[in-house]
């Protein structure tokens, strides 16, 4: 039996420079079989499964257009969307059409009226499902996607490791941006939101390495707001704890895992 190694990026907003600092380490020892991600994880997942090189995807959060994914309205009223969904959207088809994946690739978006968790794995995955992983209420307005609503996958379920066993991985390499949001408000509206919520999440019982700041790598300000300073302490913090889980041996399990279903991947994508 073939084993694929899934690598799972959470949601974060700003705090999604912590992944491509840690993917920087990691993709000196693995490469994954399949890329999973939601919300800005689904946005550097895409990048990684499209083969973007770990210093450009470090590069791209350092530059000062990555700002315009979370622009400000120049004037905000209560009815709207407090960032500007158009910059956003436009950054999102640039992205997209910057990579296509070479590995499977899968987004997990959140089903508005039905408040359940869905899946979207390529080649069905476009640019509409990377804006939809990251809409999150008052931020960015939900998108419309074959008819039905979809929004910020991290409001149910911030690292979806569940897709991947859905997606038949056997081991899992995560990089968790945003082990607490920094603002109690969010907190409870989120689990209040959960409440309502028949989905019930439960770690899928596969090998799991995991990679994640012991405490929240900022303020709720710095997690939405693109500040050159911020970003760069997210990125070294993102590669010292990924370099800490390599040298601690965890991630050596996972390469021969992903070595071996690298072989096979022309067969996979076939299929």
């Amino acid at each position: 039996m073939v084993e694929k190694t899934a690598l799972v990026l959470s949601a974060g907003g700003m705090f999604g420079a912590y992944q491509a600092g840690a993917w920087k380490i990691l993709a000196q020892k693995f490469q994954p079989g399949m890329v999973i991600g939601t919300s800005v994880g689904a946005l550097n997942g895409w990048a990684i499964a499209g083969g973007c090189e770990p210093d450009q995807l470090v590069r791209y959060w350092l530059d000062p257009t990555a700002a315009g994914f979370l622009k400000p309205r120049s004037r905000w009223y209560p009815w709207c969307s407090f960032f500007d969904p158009a910059e956003f959207r436009a950054n999102v088809q640039k992205l997209s059409s910057l990579f296509t994946p070479k590995i499977p690739f899968a987004v997990v978006i959140t089903d508005v009226l039905r408040l359940r968790s869905s899946l979207f794995q390529s080649p069905g995955v476009g640019w509409q499902h990377l804006a939809a992983a990251c809409a999150m209420p008052v931020g960015l307005p939900s998108m419309r996607i074959q008819g039905r609503w979809y929004a910020d996958g991290g409001l149910l379920n911030v690292l979806p490791l569940w897709a991947a066993a859905e997606m038949g991985a056997s081991h899992i390499v995560a990089i968790h941006a945003l082990p607490q949001v920094p603002s109690r408000i969010i907190r409870s509206l989120v689990k209040l939101l959960r409440c309502f919520s028949r989905e019930r999440n439960v770690a899928p019982n596969l090998s799991l390495t995991l990679i994640s700041p012991t405490t929240p790598l900022g303020t709720l300000t710095e997690s939405v707001l693109w500040k050159r300073d911020a970003v760069e302490g997210f990125i070294r913090k993102g590669q010292e704890d990924a370099r800490n889980v390599v040298m601690a041996g965890a991630v050596k399990a996972a390469s021969e895992r992903s070595n071996t279903s690298t072989a096979v991947a022309p067969k996979l994508a076939a299929f």
